[in-house]
């Protein structure tokens, strides 16, 4: 019995344990969700237009195998989606249908996984977003916008539009730009959508503005545009209406009107009209001297305007003739007047006495272009500084001055001294006139002239005659100048000549143009009111177009147009009427600004001044004309045609322009005036009313006229030289040009060959020497290389007198010695023609002879060869004669193997001497050295 009861305590115990066993077993099979945080759960991504999610961290599950995923627990009424496993074993989860983040951006569960033994893991929390995709444009608030504006003003805003986006996220459902897609528009919009103009806007030029207007989300998503129409309303505003923004002008194109839509509103006048004043004024004082005048020098213009041709130009274009000048600063005046400029402190030149005798008659004008500036630099002492425009002062030991035109604290005076030979030593007389004139010091072109008729003296200013007043001009009383001996004169500009210190002084800053001197007659008045005329002006209305009560005012120049009156219909014609006209043939191209103020006087008196209104003129650039030289460039004389004299530019012919101002002959090397002259046709020049300067390096004729008259006078041009023996060739070269050399020609070269005679028994001598086929060359004839190789070198060394005596004593010797050979030769020949009459069968026997032949050319191969032939001068000898000529300077060049028989010194030598120089250019004869 205790066994049994043992034997069940161990079987009972036995099958306790065996279910406590079975209990564990079962509780490790269930399947657990492996996440660190089950707080925190599951996150996960879908975008709205897919299905998938993307879940972090990924599922996992330990423990036993999972056969599915269950959703336990909606924390909101919907959740869309399901979990299953892939092929690889990993849980997928997915939305059951297209999800729409605009609907509903997030949705939380919870989730469970279920073992294949049917046991559930603890459950956890997934949370998921939907992402946005930019699936909508943005689209504005209204379809079109409409608003209206007033013209004239600048609006901070005119309207702001509104566009929206359906998308859920600001990435997509925002609007982050706007933008007007209309081109060429004056309004602005910003991110806010805030449209503004950018100028004021014209009812003249645009009633209605149409803008189309977009807008684009962040993902630059467009939308449809949206129209927006803008109404400019008219406001009735004081001024000018329909006024050009610029006035192009061909040249040569005449009158041509400004304003010929021009309107002028008043309605902001606060009263009755009693008068009206509109002035048109055109800007031309930076073309040139002040406005678009020729170009033409000072001899040209004069003529144009009917002056006496005896001015003397003491500030002509640098050239022939004219040297003083090249110094000074100068523009070149190719579009403008040639200007030089004086800096004040060292720019000056003194004029020559060939240019203008220094002494002035009691009867002269001076005349001038200036312009000179008031200098802020200086001090009060130094207001009263001399700036000199012409001066005539003692050259040495004194510091006298005769005659000036100077410039002091912005007053133009005149000094005048009298010479102590022209009266009585005791009497005061008038010798200096102050003017006091604002031109002085304005920093503008102007011209004076002073007319003086001593003791008379008239200032004119731009043409216009100075109305004297009282006490200006200030007239100052002098001694005259005491006199002196061995004492001359020192003529400059732009400063004067201090004799005692031998330098320059009272130096001129500013600008000087056309500076001439009348002696012995002054210039009428017309004559000066023609030389200040301008080219360019405004062209008045015509008068029939005034009505009763207006008047048209215009100023000397024409630069400003004033009309005036109290009919508002007929001042709005007249000033459509205003033009402009520009009668240079070739203007200055660029802008002259305009500009057109009016005022309005009320019947209480009272000023209502219309703002002013601006445009401009462009003048057009003209086609640059051409003009052309030409002519044969080559001639041969004789001897005898140059001592009479030869025209060199016979042939010249000129095409291409109308009229010339100038033309420059040069001449290379320079002329020697001891035997070489150039002849211009005084009283063709005269008739025509033109100058020439003539100086050794050629000349130049001045004065504008028809190209017909400059190439009659051309022609006319004479050559002379007196010993052309002395030369191979002389190059002239010419060019001419327009309006003071804005337009010049070619270079045209004229070459005048010297023909020097051929020797005159050579002939003889030659057959002579053929009797016996045996040929000798004289030491006479000196070769072609050895010659010219002579030349170059003495030409190189400056011509040296050394030089040339050392040449002139070895060819003397060589002369004897061939004197000396030609008399043993005529000795053998004597005594060979006796033998041959005794035995004519006696042939040459020339074993003990021995011929030394002269290494030298034949004479007259060698001469043409050198270019004293006109047959064989070829042109590269003419260049060469024309480059060494170039190089060696002024100085005569004598033909290379000229030795005697001349036709100049055959006219001065004895028969006798001629025979014997004749007798040795013998070009071949048989030599006889026996006795050598």
């Amino acid at each position: 019995m205790t066994l049994v009861r043992a034997l069940c305590i161990v079987v009972l115990g036995y099958c306790v344990a065996a279910l406590d066993s079975q209990e564990y077993n079962t509780e490790a099979e269930a399947p657990r969700l492996d996440i660190s945080n089950r707080d925190n759960g599951y996150h996960g991504i879908v975008k709205e237009n897919e299905s998938m999610v993307e879940v972090t961290p990924p599922i996992r599950v330990t423990g036993s195998e999972v056969c599915q995923f269950r959703i336990v627990s909606k924390h909101h009424v919907d959740a869309p989606f399901s979990m299953y496993l892939n092929k690889d074993g990993q849980a997928v989860m997915e939305a059951h249908r297209r999800l729409n983040c605009e609907k509903r951006k997030n949705y939380k569960f919870d989730i469970i996984a279920v073992g294949c033994n049917k046991k559930e893991s603890q459950s956890a929390t997934v949370h998921i977003t939907v992402s946005d995709v930019n699936e909508y444009s943005p689209t504005f608030t209204e379809p079109s916008y409409v608003r209206q504006v007033d013209e004239g003003r600048i609006y901070a805003e005119i309207l702001r539009v509104e566009a929206k986006d359906q998308d859920c996220t600001p990435k997509f459902g925002d609007v982050c730009k706007y933008e007007i897609l209309t081109s060429d528009q004056p309004f602005v919009i910003d991110m806010d959508g805030v449209i503004r103009n950018t100028e004021p806007l014209d009812y003249e030029r645009s009633h209605n503005h149409i803008l189309s207007v977009v807008a684009y989300d962040c993902g630059m998503r467009q939308s449809f545009p949206a129209l927006v129409t803008i109404k400019v309303n008219r406001v009735c505003r004081l001024g000018w209406r329909g006024l050009p923004e610029r006035v192009d002008y061909a040249p040569m194109s005449g009158r041509q009107e400004l304003f010929p839509s021009a309107t002028l509103e008043l309605c902001d006048v606060p009263c009755n009209i009693r008068e009206m004043r509109a002035r048109v004024d055109l800007a031309t004082r930076h073309i040139g001297k002040g406005c678009d005048r020729d170009t033409y020098s000072v001899q040209s213009q004069r003529k144009l305007c009917g002056a006496s041709p005896a001015a003397v130009d003491l500030l002509p274009s640098p050239g022939a003739g004219a040297e003083w000048t090249k110094p000074l600063i100068s523009d070149e005046g190719h579009e403008s007047d040639q200007m030089f400029e004086f800096d004040g402190s060292s720019t000056a030149v003194s004029i020559p006495n060939s240019v203008l005798n220094h002494s002035l008659s009691p009867i002269f004008t001076i005349a001038t272009w200036m312009r000179h500036g008031e200098h802020s630099e200086h001090s009060e002492e130094d207001k009263h500084v001399k700036e000199h425009i012409l001066c005539s002062a003692d050259d040495h030991k004194m510091n006298r001055h005769h005659y000036a035109l100077f410039v002091r604290n912005c007053r133009m005076i005149l000094l005048l001294r009298r010479d102590f030979s022209e009266g009585d030593l005791n009497i005061f007389r008038p010798a200096e006139w102050r003017w006091k004139i604002s031109q002085v010091c304005d920093d503008q072109w102007h011209h004076y002239a002073i007319n003086v008729r001593f003791p008379n003296v008239e200032l004119y200013v731009d043409g216009q005659l100075f109305r004297s007043e009282k006490k200006n001009p200030e007239v100052i009383d002098d001694w005259p100048l005491h006199p002196t001996k061995g004492i001359n004169t020192t003529l400059t500009v732009g400063a004067c000549w201090q004799g005692s210190d031998n330098q320059m002084k009272h130096h001129l800053k500013g600008y000087l143009a056309g500076l001439s001197i009348l002696v012995g007659e002054t210039e009428k008045s017309e004559v000066l009111n023609c030389l200040h005329q301008c080219k360019e002006s405004l062209q008045v209305p015509t008068m029939d177009l005034l009505q009763p009560g207006m008047e048209l005012l215009t100023n000397s120049d024409l630069t400003e147009v004033t009309v005036e009156g109290d009919n508002r219909t007929n001042l709005e014609m007249l000033v459509r009427k205003v033009g402009y006209a520009n009668t240079r043939e070739f203007p200055t191209p660029g802008r002259r600004n305009l500009k057109l103020t009016t005022t309005v006087t009320c019947d209480t008196g009272k000023i209502v001044n219309v703002p002013a209104a601006q445009t401009y003129v462009m003048v057009l650039r003209p086609q640059i004309p051409s003009i052309h030289l030409n002519g044969t460039g080559n001639m041969a004389r004789k001897y005898e045609d140059f001592r009479m004299g030869v025209r060199v530019l016979a042939d010249i012919h000129i095409t291409g322009e109308q009229k010339l101002d100038k033309c420059q002959l040069t001449i290379y090397p320079n002329l020697n005036p001891d035997h070489e002259n150039l002849a211009v046709p005084e009283e063709t020049l005269k008739s025509l009313g033109m100058a020439a300067r003539v100086s050794k390096d050629g000349v130049t004729i001045s004065g504008s006229d028809m190209v017909f008259n400059y190439q009659q006078v051309l022609r006319e041009l004479v050559y002379t030289n007196k010993k052309p023996a002395y030369y191979l060739n002389r190059v002239f070269k010419l060019t001419c040009s327009e309006l003071n050399g804005r337009f010049s020609s070619n270079e045209y070269v004229q070459t005048l060959t010297v023909i020097h005679p051929q020797p005159k028994e050579s002939i003889v001598a030659h057959a002579k020497i053929n009797r016996h086929n045996v040929e000798v060359r004289p030491a006479s004839v000196i070769s072609r290389d050895y010659v010219q190789a002579s030349h170059l070198n003495l030409m190189a060394s400056g011509g040296s007198h050394a030089v040339t005596i050392i040449v002139v004593v070895c060819v003397g010797f060589l002369l004897f010695m061939i004197v000396l050979g030609v008399i043993r030769i005529r000795a053998a020949h004597h005594k060979s023609s006796s033998e041959e009459a005794q035995d004519g069968e006696m042939t040459w026997d020339d074993s003990a002879l021995t011929i030394t032949v002269n290494p030298m050319e034949n004479a007259d191969h060698k001469m043409e060869r050198n270019g004293c032939g006109p047959e064989d001068y070829s042109e590269s000898d003419q260049s060469d004669s024309e480059s060494s000529s170039d190089e060696d300077g002024p100085g005569d060049r004598p033909c290379r193997v000229r030795v005697d028989s001349s036709d100049e010194e055959e006219d001065e030598i004895p028969a006798s001497t001629r025979r014997k120089r004749d007798y040795q250019n013998v070009s071949q004869l048989e030599w006889d050295n026996s006795t050598m």
